[in-house]
Parts: structure tokens; C-alpha cells; sequence
């Protein structure tokens, strides 16, 4: 199948090289430093196992116009950089091709196709502000997706894997579709596991509800995964997070299969990983805030369900992120 990966970092670089790998026709969309290095040396990936994966006879391009059609679009740039490149992503999208958003928190398309309810066809302009993604992308040939694995990108054109291979799949109005099966079996075959769920909106609450905790807590205190789940203070105020977002999937119609001290255990099984959020901090990237805090808020006035730690913690996150933004600066502890 022809693959479009739009954004070759992290996740983007482990789905395109092992799919590569697998035998499909992959064409990242990238640009400066990382652009480079895949037109000249392909994408490189180290597994969690430690294997080493080069990809090797691999597209790569800055223009989506010149990328052309293909069967399937992934997304694997930030939720907060999709709105800016919405437009030119028709330039990739046939009426057949497939599109799979893969960015962490509350999707722009959450009460779109398959919701139904009071709440349907509702707009959250966290997760899509102004509306700049679903005038430009139908639902229809959106299937949901939740990233689980951690990667970082170490380099140019080099990813390491810290833990995963995992991608859950889902027809947003819950059908095991002949389409949503195919691309299981396509990421299966290249060595990730793709289970699909009839119910993707409760696998993304599940996985949000770590994030819009662990990923602020980390980039406010510098700490790792299982340091913050170690440390009695910190536990505790992302289980108060947690059930306050619970609250709000519940008020939704949301029923989470795992509970609290579940999720918050397979958090410290990760180790001493650094969250995407404390990474960006670090490298003075914006920050994914809106899309992992932010849109929790709102689906908290929408429900009116009170957000008291959530709301605490997200006000220290946007001071922090606009101290970085107007500074142009970074913030990471350094050795003694």
C-alpha cells in the first residue's frame, strides 16, 4: 500500500520504518534536518529489543502537492500543528484514501460520525480551534487511532523505541469494517500489534487520562514516568486528575475497562522515560497542551463537571509555556 507518514519524528519514524521494512510504499512528509538526513541516509530505528531497522528506499519531501495521492495519510505530527496543515493535506487524500489522526488527546473529530446524543456535532476549539481540520477533512474516511508506544527521536533521521508496539484501531461509529480490519493486518504484518476495538473513543479517554496527568506533572517538576508515580505528592495529585476526567468520560457515556491504580502502574512499569510534553519543554518546542489539558477542560464546562487539580495544573502549564514562548527558551535540569 502507498503510506504517507506526515511528520517523521518519533512515532512517525517507527511506523515508516517497519512498515517500509514489511514491504510497503512509504513517503514521509518532513522538513529541515530530518528532511535531510532521510534523503540521504534513509530512516533509521532501534527497537525496544534493540534491533536495528533501516529503511533505506524510502519517498521523502517537504511538499505534500508533490507527494500526491495515497492509499493511507498518517498523522503523526503534534494535535496543535494538524489545523495549520489541514488544507494542504487534501493534496494526499483521494475519495478512497484512508486517514489515520494520531495525536494524543480529545480528536477534533470527537462528536462527529457515531456519537449521536445531546453532544453531537459539537465543536471543541481546543481540539480544533476555528475549525481549520473538519473543513478540510471529512470524518468519514477518518479512522480513530491511540498511540501507545514511547520513542524518541535521537537524531536526524534515527529513532529509538523506549516501549511498545502498540496501535488500537477503530471505525468511529464502532463497525468492524472491511477497511479498519485490512489495516490491522497491514500494521500486524509489520510487527506492531493493531487490536480494534468497537469502542475507540474509551481507548483514547484511557489513554488520555494519563496524559492530561503524567505529561503536565513531568514538565513542571522535570520528573520521569515512574518517578512521579513513586513519589507520594505527585501520585496522588495525578489519581485526583485522573478521577476528575473520569468524571467527565463517565458524564459522556464513557466506561473505562481498567481502573485508576491500574493505569497509573502501567505508567511506572515504563521507567525513566521523559513525557513528549517534558521533552518539548526541554527542546523549546511548543507544547501540546491545548489538546492533552485544555480540551478536558472544556469537555468538563460541557458537561458540567468540576475540574478543580485539572484546572490548577493546566494554569501553571500555560504560564510556564508562554514564559518559554516569549523567552524563546528551553528548561531542563542540568548535572552538577
Amino acid at each position: 500500500m502507498s503510506i504517507a507518514i506526515v511528520g517523521a519524528g518519533a512515532i512517525g519514524g517507527q511506523l515508516g520504518v517497519k512498515l517500509a521494512h514489511a514491504g510497503e510504499q512509504v513517503t514521509f512528509i518532513a522538513r529541515g534536518a530530518n528532511l535531510a538526513a532521510i534523503k540521504a541516509n534513509g530512516m533509521r530505528l532501534v527497537d525496544e529489543d534493540g534491533t536495528a531497522y533501516h529503511a533505506r528506499n524510502v519517498r521523502a519531501t517537504s511538499s505534500m502537492k508533490e507527494a500526491g495521492v495515497h492509499e493511507i495519510v498518517m498523522l503523526t505530527v503534534k494535535a496543535h500543528q494538524v489545523g495549520p496543515i489541514a488544507e494542504d493535506l487534501r493534496h494526499m487524500i483521494g475519495p478512497d484514501t484512508i486517514v489515520l489522526p494520531l495525536q494524543n488527546g480529545i480528536p477534533w473529530w470527537y462528536f462527529t460520525r457515531g456519537h449521536g446524543g445531546v453532544h453531537a456535532g459539537t465543536q471543541l476549539e481546543t481540539a480544533d480551534p476555528g475549525g481549520l481540520i473538519a473543513r478540510n477533512l471529512d470524518p468519514a474516511q477518518v479512522i480513530g487511532t491511540v498511540v501507545y508506544p514511547a520513542a524518541i527521536l535521537t537524531e536526524p533521521g534515527v529513532v529509538e523505541v523506549v516501549e511498545g508496539q502498540r496501535y488500537g484501531l477503530g471505525e468511529l461509529d464502532g463497525s468492524k469494517s472491511e477497511r479498519v480490519l485490512k489495516l490491522a493486518g497491514r500494521l500486524t504484518k509489520a510487527g506492531f500489534k493493531a487490536p480494534v476495538f468497537e469502542d475507540i473513543r474509551a481507548e483514547i479517554w484511557l489513554k488520555l487520562w494519563g496524559n492530561l496527568s503524567f505529561n503536565p506533572i513531568s514538565a513542571l517538576t522535570h520528573a520521569t514516568l515512574v518517578d512521579i508515580c513513586q513519589f507520594p505528592d505527585t501520585r496522588a495529585l495525578a489519581q485526583s486528575m485522573m478521577e476528575e476526567a473520569q468524571a467527565i468520560a463517565n458524564a459522556l457515556g464513557i466506561t473505562f475497562r481498567v481502573g485508576i491504580d491500574r493505569r497509573i502502574a502501567g505508567a511506572e512499569k515504563v521507567g525513566a522515560h521523559k513525557t513528549s510534553m517534558l521533552q518539548d519543554v526541554e527542546a523549546g518546542r511548543a507544547i501540546e497542551l491545548e489538546a492533552l489539558v485544555g480540551s478536558v477542560i472544556e469537555l468538563g464546562r460541557l458537561t458540567g463537571t468540576a475540574t478543580p487539580h485539572i484546572d490548577t495544573v493546566y494554569a501553571l502549564m500555560r504560564l510556564l509555556s508562554r514564559s518559554l514562548e516569549r523567552q524563546n527558551g528551553r528548561l531542563a535540569i542540568q548535572p552538577g
